[in-house]
């Protein structure tokens, strides 16, 4: 059962999200007022809590008179800061009387917990911050079994803070598959005590550390800084935060005899010999055979031939790359590799690996990385307001970036990674906030639905639209209808139906005499979307009379020419295309609603040009790429988020099979029978060329010749990957979707935008290869039509990780499951990599998990809620690191 607090959070949270009408419950928040705060008196258990409670009611008796939507909007959140203790008391509130225990006959003996096993320390050191893995402190713990026992019901501990925030409720609403467990508390980071920097001061000094030069470094002239460049390395400030990009563990050196295929791997190793072999086809490669007393491997480097005059027999290297099994002996290809340093080996520590350039070597950078931080990394201010780093726990910067580089312990490198992460998504989350600020401080023309046309509209779609796509339409219509630009992100699976949310959305805009585009990365998709689009508006009232038109780079001239007019003078209601919509010459008459489907394929400016053919029109984004909840509030929190997460009722789905090697003759016989029933099947292969380095992995095109020549001779094989034209590519596609193509042998480029409601079989080759979400597009390449589809998986997996990932595909259809599970077994990298901005460079992103993204959130909107503008002293210098990230090309779309 929610606590009263609970319960007045959401109720709170509710009447902001309905514009502070007091609509949140019947009768109006002053009618709610008194029955809650009986029972909110019922729970409290300390006088702070029953004053908060009178508080509280008192302000929610009032609000009904409040004279102003804005009053009201203040009310609200001033009720919600004062819960969650971010607002403290007002001063005319008088403190609350001091609880004076009942006396006892006798003490009763102290818990062996609560005696000190210290003496007590002075009272500025008892201020407990908990760090990232803890929920909780002792103390607080204590408190907590006592009310358990009790029977309370109390949301609080004593500090009014360990209660659930706004975040806390939506997330408890969202109906999440289950977050990963919480990391292992380590040891409470380092707070160094640092001096009194005022805002101006800490820019000044940040702006020394970018200012200087990277050549007053000991031994670092001018051909080395020239070297250093070539890394991005110009000032001291990138030579500190040129972070490693991985470790030798010298205190966990694995030996070879303890290595298996399929595991990343670091060992020392000796070489034996090195010889110079000539692969298929001629290309040379080297072949070094290295021992550690244990076992003996074979190690092929491709492209590397000057490694033989690097190598000598006996001389001691560091290996680190993946194991594998070759003809039944261990094997590394083209591994990272570095001579053993004497003294790394023997004084057995962590070592940090950083990339290198020509003429730069590992024990060079490691000197000239250890110097700047000797000389400098103290100097460095740390913009993290100090309210942040208190709730948080988080170590301060400087000590980050000197364990970052050199950890004393793998704890301590955890927490330096931990800090240096929740400042790049705190950071980003600030930066596109304050973009989505600027973004929607210019009015945009408002957009009204008639409740009579859409009724209509919608009983007169050739299908139900289901409760998550009314819902959706519900949320972008609202938004339409304000003067405030919409910004929404609509976010489904394939096969949620968007692109039918998208076509209401496009009546209402020209009902309301207004001109829409909707703007795909491909041709091949903008004819889809203008196929789909153009039969759904049909449906609606008057839906003969809109005018619709297609723009690609294939338009003919004359009929280009002619749609730019009719855009400039309006008689064109609608436009769908390619980049082709942002070229020079395309004006609108009255652009008011922008869409932009698979949103991630275009560039930051191309995005921006298309909103800037209106007047701040009202833009919807649109991807078919599930991304968990929690990561995509971080990835677009300049923009609202509504998620399709319900299928369309009827879609059968596709029926998934993970195979190994020796049954793919089986899968082949299997997509002729297919085939012969008047199907088509697609085949996609990780590369488009053969590798030398990667001979195990299949290749597009050399696999094209011999499906098309030896397996499927009798059936017609078209080839398509990214090297080709993009008219090469649509004259593939158009054949295929004409159905002139049974067997459409690719690459990934058929992840997305392609619709051909007669493929029942998708076969993907080293499935291993490709990640959950990325396979689930793939699989939802088939099944669009009427027919059963099978997805059929070839895997050479070794190791358990990869095996995991593609039973999860052949258990569930659900691409937000898939990529929860994802995101738990690989990391937010290819998530995070999503993003194409120069604020969206996450360098840490393998250290990106679900409790780090939602504590920099809450951090974030805590500080925004407070200070939008970032504009009070102790945010000075907080205000100028986002102003820089955003001055890198941010986007806010």
């Amino acid at each position: 059962m929610p606590s009263a607090l609970e319960t007045l959070v959401k109720i709170l949270k509710l009447e902001q999200d309905t514009g502070c009408r007091n609509t949140a419950v019947i009768g109006g928040l002053q009618s709610f007022a008194a029955n809650w705060a009986r029972e909110a008196h019922q729970q409290a258990r300390r006088p702070e809590h029953h004053q908060l409670v009178d508080e509280m009611a008192a302000k929610l008796q009032t609000y009904e008179s409040l004279p102003s939507a804005e009053a009201r909007y203040e009310a609200v959140r001033y009720m919600l800061g004062r819960i969650m203790g971010r607002i403290p008391p007002p001063p005319d509130l008088a403190p609350p009387p001091a609880e004076v225990p009942e006396p006892a006959a006798q003490p009763p003996a102290p818990h062996p917990s609560e005696t000190p096993a210290e003496p007590a320390q002075p009272a500025a050191e008892e201020t407990y911050a908990p760090s990232l893995g803890d929920e909780r402190g002792e103390d607080e713990q204590e408190e907590a079994d006592r009310v358990e026992e009790s029977g309370g019901d109390w949301m609080y501990d004593d500090t009014l803070e360990s209660g659930p925030d706004e975040e806390d409720v939506e997330e408890a609403e969202a109906r999440l598959v289950p977050q990963p467990a919480a990391p292992p508390r380590v040891s409470k980071p380092r707070r160094q005590p640092a001096p009194a920097l005022s805002g101006e001061e800490a820019i000044a000094q940040f702006r020394r550390l970018e200012e200087t030069p990277v050549t007053v470094l000991h031994k670092v002239g001018g051909k080395m800084a020239e070297k250093l460049e070539r890394l991005g390395i110009v000032s001291v400030k990138d030579m500190l935060f040129n972070y490693p990009f991985r470790y030798d563990d010298y205190t966990r050196m694995r030996t070879l005899n303890r290595l298996r295929p399929g595991e990343v791997a670091t060992v020392v190793v000796a070489v034996q010999s090195m010889v110079k072999r000539q692969a298929r086809g001629g290309r040379p490669y080297l072949l070094m055979t290295v021992d550690d007393d244990t076992a003996v491997m074979r190690v092929v480097f491709f492209g590397q031939l000057w490694l033989q005059r690097q190598f000598r027999p006996g001389s001691q290297v560091v290996l680190s790359g993946k194991v594998e099994l070759f003809r039944g002996e261990l094997m590394m290809t083209n591994p990272e590799w570095e001579m053993v340093e004497r003294d790394n080996l023997h004084t057995g520590r962590i070592v940090p690996v950083y990339a290198l350039t020509k003429g730069l070597s590992a024990r060079t950078m490691r000197r000239l990385t250890r110097q700047a931080l000797d000389e400098w990394v103290a100097q460095v201010p740390d913009y993290l307001p100090h309210s942040v780093l208190d709730r948080t726990g988080l170590a301060d910067l400087s000590w980050s970036l000197e364990q970052i580089h050199y950890p004393d312990s793998h704890e301590t490198l955890d927490e330096a990674r931990t800090r240096l992460t929740f400042e790049e998504l705190f950071l980003f989350q600030l930066a596109m906030m304050r973009q989505r600020r600027a973004w929607q401080s210019a009015p945009a023309q408002p957009i009204y639905t008639d409740d009579a046309w859409l009724e209509a509209f919608k009983n007169n779609l050739p299908f139900d639209l289901t409760t998550a796509q009314r819902r959706a339409l519900q949320e972008i219509l609202g938004d339409m209808a304000k003067d405030v630009p919409m910004n929404r992100l609509l976010q489904g699976d394939v096969g949620s139906g968007k692109t039918a949310v998208a076509a209401v959305a496009i009546g209402a805009a020209v009902r309301a005499g207004k001109q829409a585009a909707l703007m795909a990365p491909t041709s091949i998709l903008a004819e889809q979307h203008a196929r789909s689009v153009t039969q759904l508006l049909r449906a609606a009232p008057d839906g003969e009379n809109i005018q619709i038109r297609l723009l690609t780079g294939s338009t003919p001239e004359a009929e280009r020419q002619a749609i730019y007019a009719g855009l400039a003078d309006g008689s064109v209601h609608v436009v769908i295309g390619t980049h082709a919509l942002i070229q020079e010459g395309v004006e609108f008459n009255a652009l008011g609603l922008a869409i932009i489907d698979e949103q991630h394929r275009f560039g930051v400016e191309q995005r921006g040009m298309l909103r800037s053919k209106g007047t701040n029109p009202h833009l919807l984004v649109m991807t078919a790429t599930p991304i968990p909840r929690t990561l995509a509030l971080t990835l677009y929190a300049d923009l609202d988020l509504t998620v399709l997460d319900e299928m369309p009722p009827g879609r059968t789905p596709v029926e998934t099979r993970v195979i190994s090697l020796t049954e793919r003759e089986r899968a082949y016989r299997f997509i002729e029978s297919q085939i012969a029933r008047g199907r088509q099947a697609f085949i996609v292969y990780p590369l488009v060329e053969a590798s030398e380095a990667l001979d195990d992995v299949g290749a597009a095109t050399d696999e094209y010749e011999r499906l098309s020549q030896i397996v499927f001779s009798r059936q017609r094989v078209g080839l398509l990957h990214g090297r080709m034209t993009p008219a090469e590519k649509d004259a593939v596609m158009g054949a295929f979707q004409r159905g002139e193509i049974d067997i459409l042998v690719s690459t990934s480029v058929v992840e997305v935008g392609i619709d051909v409601p007669n493929a029942s079989v998708i076969l993907v080759e080293n499935a291993e290869r490709f990640g959950l979400a990325q396979l689930h597009q793939f699989r939802g390449r088939v099944g669009r039509g009427e027919h059963k589809s099978y997805c059929i998986l070839v895997s050479t997996a070794t190791t358990p990780e990869a095996s995991e990932r593609l039973r999860a595909l052949e258990e569930t259809n659900d691409g937000f499951k898939l990529a929860e599970i994802d995101w738990k077994l690989r990391g937010a990298g290819d998530m995070l990599g999503l993003r194409q901005s120069g604020a969206g460079e996450f360098r840490l992103s393998a250290a990106v998990d679900p409790r780090l993204v939602e504590l920099a959130q809450r951090e974030a909107r805590t500080i925004y809620a407070e200070d939008p503008d970032l504009s009070a002293p102790e945010h000075q210098s907080l205000a100028w690191r986002v102003s820089r990230l955003l001055n890198r090309r941010a986007d806010v779309s």
